[in-house]
């Protein structure tokens, strides 16, 4: 598939997606937009694809909305953008595979929602994290954030411009570790060994699961688990465990 704003690739399973307009701090345009609904519908239909990672060409994860973009635009194009936003925020956050940010820099706004659509966030302590927007008189990111590190910390950061250093977030949920940049590669291999090695239907309806529950009240969820627990014994998905190498089945 051809990019203009990102690389996608997939090798053994593991696909990798990177934001990659460095001259514009990866900003997000409405090209960018496009190309990520195109890359994770890439994903969700390929089968060969066990995990994805999302990184970020460049010193910055991403700086937010392209503002240079936005600035010709007439409220119906700006509609229009944020809309493609939407779409494709949306399609990374529906993705059944593991999906794992990993963000080595600044991530501002938009980026803040993309990382918020992954599974978990990896971060080197040179990531921070901002939400700016209503401070400069836009509207974004002001729900799924509150969800992961609750609202009174994601208030403070949308209305005061706030940043969170690697070890804020990570206190306050949205990182899941903190690993130094020598160590990153190592890190992540390890993940990927072990999520490649589990088997996968059980990783997607414990995601699925996860993703559903939080929705609904306990005994909801309880439900849904007891649901995906009977679908995993009636399809025999459980015995994938008990033989070494079935994880990639």
């Amino acid at each position: 598939m051809d990019f203009t704003t990102l690389r996608y690739g997939v090798e053994d399973g593991v696909a990798t997606l990177t934001l990659d307009r460095p001259e514009s701090r990866n900003a997000l345009n409405r090209a960018m937009c496009d190309d990520l609904l195109a890359a994770a519908t890439a994903a969700r239909d390929d089968a060969e694809v066990h995990l994805l990672f999302v990184r970020a060409h460049g010193p910055v994860f991403c700086a937010g909305a392209d503002l240079k973009e936005r600035k010709d635009m007439g409220a119906d194009a700006v509609r229009e953008r944020r809309l493609a936003g939407f779409a494709a925020y949306g399609a990374l956050e529906s993705l059944p595979m593991p999906v794992i940010a990993v963000v080595q820099g600044p991530a501002i706004g938009s980026g803040v929602e993309i990382v918020s659509c992954c599974d978990f966030v990896i971060a080197t302590p040179e990531a921070t994290f901002a939400t700016p927007e209503a401070t400069r008189g836009t509207i974004g990111v002001t729900q799924r954030l509150p969800r992961i590190i609750g609202k009174p910390l994601a208030k403070d950061m949308m209305l005061t411009g706030r940043k969170l250093t690697a070890a804020e977030a990570h206190t306050a949920g949205l990182v899941t570790r903190i690993v130094e940049a020598p160590a990153l590669d190592g890190v992540l291999a390890d993940i990927t060994k072990a999520i490649l090695a589990a088997p996968q239907a059980a990783l997607r309806q414990a995601k699925s699961c996860i993703n559903q529950g939080m929705a609904l009240d306990l005994p909801g969820g309880l439900e849904l688990e007891r649901t995906a627990m009977e679908e995993n014994v009636a399809s025999g998905t459980w015995r994938a465990g008990m033989s070494p190498g079935a994880g990639k089945q």
